[in-house]
């Protein structure tokens, strides 16, 4: 009866257990497994923060002490999480609010670059001279212009320095002032000309009586952004080397608009060289052409007639004929008749000069030639063959019909404004083009891409959360609850009614009790070999059963027999 009450008795409650076995336990174990505990509800806690905690980007960088301190503080008002790095020069802060952040230190002024502007002359202290106000001035002055410069998208950050001379009374010691200015870059920016033509300028229009020329740029890393050309120095200077390129690029995308509609892309290649003139002259001329008739053109005209009555003089030079004239006397002249006239008197020398002007054809031209004017103009054109099918279907490559050719010989010379007074030549031929060798670019390593390398971080942060997830299991939880929690039985195969019964020494007449169907179901689970075993623990536990049952398996089989 006590194995049907061990089976039939109800199991203790799970709390029941619990409460038992730490009643059981002493102080030093339950304090023990109190602490053991709480480190492990803390280290669970510290892995979701750490598992929660957001991505941070890069709000400002490269900041001056008293700029970060003022974000700082701005920051801290509006309950924002921030990370301090690089010394204070960078603020980081989270991924998802950063664009916000920016636009609400904007609007506060802030980064101010360390630099002071004009508000500087706002705390004028009384009775400061007349130097200390001219440096605060050119300060101020300084820091408004570098301002003014990193509102430039390319610009991370920018310095000014003047050189601004004393003035002076005497024009003969007069000195210009002068400028230079540092401009950082952001990565991967760099200033086009027009953008630093537009800082020389900003800089020269600031400062009075500042030439352009005096005005240098430079970056960070020390390369001179404005160029000036030393009129000694041979050959061209960058800025005419870059208008040149643009040129034979401009004409090069001429040719490439025309072609490609008809040859296609990448079935011809274009170079154009072109001679450009750099030279600065001035020429003036007079040309005088003749006034051919009916179209001339008269100035003014003059006429002279001159008449003598005298006889010429006559006799032999010398000292005889050099003698003074003889007194005159009055001729005696017979008047006329009457009925008769007047005589003529007798001309004895007469002459007629006549002089016309006439008006020049005459040209005068002053002609001024800019800079940059094309000379010359060289192009080169190579045409790739013509693809088609032949009778088989099979692609052929055969080379241009010199219709073809001329077609677009007059293309190009049409593209690029041929002139055969400038002295432009063209070239084209015609070749097949040889294919390519296509190198693969190397593929980036796993470890290197961005991408595998994000993931490789979110992996790794969750695999960090699960081993402190499994070793407080296993380290803290597992061995505080076999503590607490009754220990179960071993795994070992069921133990059948009949290993009971037999097991029990006190009442060892018990397998009487037991019904036969009970006997027969608890045999049934068991092997031929248990059977064997607990057999032999019988017989050596309680020979007079197994004698008795001896007695009554003969028995049995003798009054079987005898029926």
């Amino acid at each position: 009866m006590a194995a049907d009450d061990a089976l039939t008795a109800p199991p203790p409650s799970p709390w029941q257990a619990i409460t038992d076995n730490l009643n059981k336990l002493t102080q030093r174990q339950k304090l023990a497994g109190g602490v053991a505990l709480a480190v492990a509800i803390a280290l669970l806690v510290g892995v979701w923060l750490w598992g929660k905690q957001p991505d941070y980007a890069v709000l400002f960088s490269n900041l001056a002490e008293k700029d970060g301190g003022q974000i700082v503080a701005a920051l801290q008002q509006q309950n924002v999480p921030y990370k301090v790095e690089a010394g204070g020069a960078t603020i980081l802060v989270p991924n998802d609010r950063a664009n916000e952040l920016r636009l609400l230190m904007a609007s506060q002024g802030l980064p101010k670059g360390g630099m002071v502007g004009f508000e500087l002359m706002d705390t004028q202290k009384f009775g400061m001279s007349q130097f200390n106000e001219q440096v605060n001035y050119q300060r101020a002055l300084e820091g408004e212009l570098a301002r003014t410069i990193q509102s430039i998208a390319a610009v991370g950050g920018a310095r000014v320095h003047l050189a601004m001379p004393k003035q002076t009374a005497f024009l003969r010691d007069e000195q210009k002032p002068s400028a230079s200015v540092v401009v950082t870059l952001r990565a991967g920016r760099r200033l086009e000309p027009q953008q630093v033509a537009g800082i020389l300028h900003l800089v020269s229009s600031s400062v009075p009586d500042l030439s352009a020329d005096q005005v240098s740029i430079i970056d960070q890393n020390g390369n001179l952004l404005t160029q000036k050309r030393d009129p000694r120095s041979p050959g061209l200077d960058p800025t005419q080397l870059e208008y040149v390129d643009e040129v034979e690029a401009s004409y090069i995308k001429r040719i490439q608009t025309i072609l490609e509609p008809v040859l296609g892309n990448g079935n011809f290649r274009a170079q154009v060289t072109a001679d450009v003139d750099f030279d600065a002259t001035e020429q003036t001329s007079e040309i005088y052409k003749p006034n051919p008739n009916p179209n001339t053109a008269i100035r003014s005209q003059q006429t002279a007639d001159n008449q003598t009555n005298q006889p010429p003089a006559m006799g032999v030079p010398g000292a005889l004929s050099n003698q003074p004239p003889t007194p005159a006397t009055a001729p005696l002249t017979t008047p006329p008749l009457p009925g008769q006239g007047q005589s003529a008197p007798v001309v004895l020398t007469q002459s007629r000069n006549a002089t016309t002007n006439y008006e020049l054809d005459k040209t005068v031209q002053h002609v001024k030639r800019s800079l940059g004017a094309v000379r010359r103009l060289s192009v080169a054109v190579v045409l790739n063959y013509k693809t088609g099918k032949d009778g088989k279907g099979n692609l052929q490559a055969t080379p241009l019909t010199d219709a073809e050719m001329k077609k677009i010989s007059d293309l190009v010379r049409e593209a690029v404004g041929y002139s055969q007074t400038r002295g432009d030549t063209i070239n084209l031929a015609n070749a097949a083009f040889a294919e390519a060798a296509k190198v693969e670019a190397p593929a980036l390593p796993i470890w290197k891409d961005p991408e595998y390398v994000e993931y490789g971080r979110e992996g790794l942060r969750y695999l960090v959360m699960l081993f402190a997830v499994l070793m407080v299991y296993f380290g803290v939880v597992r061995p505080l609850v076999r503590t607490v929690l009754p220990k179960p039985p071993e795994p070992t195969e069921e133990e059948p009614l009949i290993d009971v019964m037999v097991d029990d020494e006190e009442d060892s007449t018990n397998l009487d009790d037991v019904p036969p169907e009970v006997l027969e179901a608890e045999l049934a689970k068991m092997s031929f070999e248990r059977k064997v075993e607990r057999a032999r623990e019988i017989v050596q536990k309680d020979p007079k059963i197994v004698a008795q049952m001896i007695k009554e398996w003969m028995g049995g089989g003798t009054s079987g027999e005898g029926r």
